[in-house]
């Protein structure tokens, strides 16, 4: 897969000649310097601002409630949000003193991207311009580093928004698994002028996550690779150094805390910004991106030079715009970075910009449309409220489309014969599908998630460690201990979406005991689990390419998989039905215990 080459080398042309007019100034600026001893240095101001993890959030509305967004912090979220906040900073700094980047996750997440990947697809000949290409162009994005989501619709998809974006895609790390080049341009380069001094260069380097190789293995195997963050960054600043950039910034989609949700299946960080500022000289201020959090502000000592390198993350679903102020000193012929000091903006301190509602409002209300079509009829109110910890029916029902489809997939084939399971999570504490008629946005807002199905063979054994490592989700509770349900749950801070509920068992999950020996009790059918029997279990891809580090099944045999997303299966399987009656898929497989005794 070609590096974009095209798109790189215009929006990196100023390059060359900014190493040749930064070479050329610094002498008669140095002989200036001579001649006028008691003259002040010069200095310049520079802002830059960033998002992250825009997820497809054009504006401040949540497709799956048909509703404005509201949460209980009182957030409001969107580009045109985002546009506003923009627009103040540059009337306040002046456009040409400021920069305006993102570090990734932007074309999935929403009930508008899904629409413009696979309803009305932008790959389609004559296709429709990405609603996020048209926001962010609009907007004026100088550069955006890609995310793990980018990949989720494939490379085809991810090429045409690139084309359709009027900034470069940027993404060091993101290498021809033949080559070993970068398959995206790895930097960008801008310069700022300053009058009566040489130009300001202004050098983003772009990296994306390691994890791409695991959570979209499907599309990049044999195409792209993804080494480390720290690596690439240790070859790619020095080089940009080299080039004249004054001011090196990373756009990094990866987070600070040095953790990886995939254990040891890949040898590189998950999230390693803090580690990039760490161990790599050089740079300047990284803006954080895919760990969904808010850090206004964090000082990273670099270990070789001692330098300060600021880092900011903001939140999500632009929610907040993260700034960066620095400030300059052109001394002994070059411009030194002075300071930089990291802020936060908050998009519910603002309105709308109405250019950005204007530019995509008959797109949202295409997908407004799409996602209130009824499909079919509830009988009683299904709800994952408390699906963290009591087996819920709505969880049922994503387990028993999975277990039908694979069912389906696999008859008349050799592994026909074989009991088929399935795993599911409870992704959102707010879904419900109402009493009476159902929309897909109710379908929706259950599976949250792009993901497709896939079909692994495992042992009995095998499920056993796979249901203790999700039982280490509980935080352990002493028999004699009160129940707090806020606090239950999420122990060393595991996700809701890495505790997988697998159908077909009946189980027990002591959380008075020790992770590791808490399923009690483990039947199949009535009886005690055989260890060697096989099952195929249906499970999401994310899953199935070791996302959450569960044991087992990432190595294990794939017999099936498919690109159709499970949450259009779980529309197809409603639709099909016509009513939806928990009596078709809700049971209590299983518990959670204390020394035996039910904790509900």
């Amino acid at each position: 897969m070609p590096l974009n080459r095209r798109k790189f080398l215009k929006k990196s042309a100023v390059t060359g000649a900014g190493v040749a007019l930064a070479g050329a100034a610094a002498a008669p600026a140095q002989a200036a310097e001579k001649k006028r001893p008691g003259r002040p240095a010069k200095r310049y101001a520079l802002t830059v601002m960033g998002t992250t993890d825009l997820h497809g959030h054009v504006f401040n509305w949540d497709y799956f409630k048909d509703a404005e967004y509201a949460d209980a912090a009182g957030n409001a979220m969107g580009l045109a949000r985002v546009s506003t906040l923009v627009n103040k900073i540059r009337q306040e700094k002046g456009r040409r003193n400021t920069l305006l980047l993102d570090a990734g996750d932007t074309i999935q997440g929403t009930p508008l991207t899904y629409y413009f990947a696979k309803v009305d697809p932008i790959t389609a000949k004559h296709g429709p311009v990405h609603p996020m290409a048209q926001a962010m162009n609009a907007i004026g994005y100088d550069a955006a580093a890609l995310g793990n989501h980018e990949f989720n619709y494939g490379i085809e998809t991810l090429r045409k928004f690139e084309d359709q974006c009027h900034f470069p895609l940027l993404g060091a790390n993101a290498l021809d698994a033949k080559t070993q080049k970068p398959a995206f341009p790895p930097y960008f380069i801008k310069k700022f002028q300053v009058p009566g001094a040489p130009p300001v260069k202004v050098a983003v380097l772009g990296l994306t996550n390691p994890g791409i190789a695991i959570w979209d293995k499907a599309y990049v195997q044999g195409k792209l690779t993804f080494p480390g963050l720290e690596e690439q960054a240790a070859k790619w600043v020095p080089k940009l150094r080299s080039m004249g950039a004054d001011v090196v910034i990373v756009s990094a989609h990866s987070g600070s805390s040095g953790t990886s949700s995939y254990g040891d299946q890949l040898p590189y960080v998950e999230n390693s910004a803090a580690l990039v500022a760490q161990q790599v000289p050089g740079i300047d201020a990284i803006l954080v991106g895919h760990a969904h959090v808010e850090i206004p502000e964090l000082k990273v000592t670099n270990k070789a030079t001692g330098k300060t390198v600021v880092l900011s993350e903001p939140l999500c679903y632009a929610e907040r715009l993260s700034v960066f102020d620095f400030n300059l000193v052109f001394e002994k012929g070059r411009w030194t970075v002075e300071s930089v000091a990291a802020s936060l903006r908050d998009a519910k301190t603002v309105a709308d910009d109405p250019k950005i509602t204007r530019l995509l409002k008959d797109e949202h209300a295409l997908v407004v449309e799409y996602v209130n079509q009824v499909v079919g009829t509830a009988k009683a109110t299904l709800t994952t409220v408390d699906a963290r910890y009591k087996d819920a029916p709505i969880i049922d029902l994503i387990t028993k489309v999975q277990e039908d489809v694979v069912k389906a997939a696999l008859a008349g084939t050799a592994y026909a014969s074989l009991p088929v399971i399935a795993q599911a999570s409870p992704f959102s504490r707010t879904s419900e599908i109402p009493a009476g008629e159902v929309t897909i946005r109710d379908l929706s807002g259950l599976y949250v998630y792009d993901n497709t199905l896939v079909a692994k063979l495992l042992t009995g054994a095998q499920v056993r460690a796979y249901l203790e490592y999700s039982a280490e989700y509980f935080v352990q509770t002493a028999a004699d201990a009160a129940v707090d349900t806020e606090k239950l749950t999420n122990a060393n801070g595991r996700p809701d979406y890495n505790y997988d509920y697998v159908s077909g068992f009946s189980y027990d999950i002591d959380i008075a005991q020790a992770a590791g020996s808490r399923i009690k009790n483990l039947t199949y059918n009535g009886a005690a689990l055989d260890d060697a029997q096989q099952f195929v279990v249906a499970v999401n891809n994310y899953r199935a390419n070791g996302g959450g580090a569960f044991p087992h099944v990432a190595a294990a045999t794939e017999v099936w998989s498919e690109s159709t997303e499970i949450r259009t299966r779980i529309a197809e399987w409603v639709t099909a039905k016509g009513v939806l009656d928990p009596a078709d898929f809700a049971s209590v497989d299983w518990k959670l215990t204390r020394n035996g005794t039910p904790v509900f």
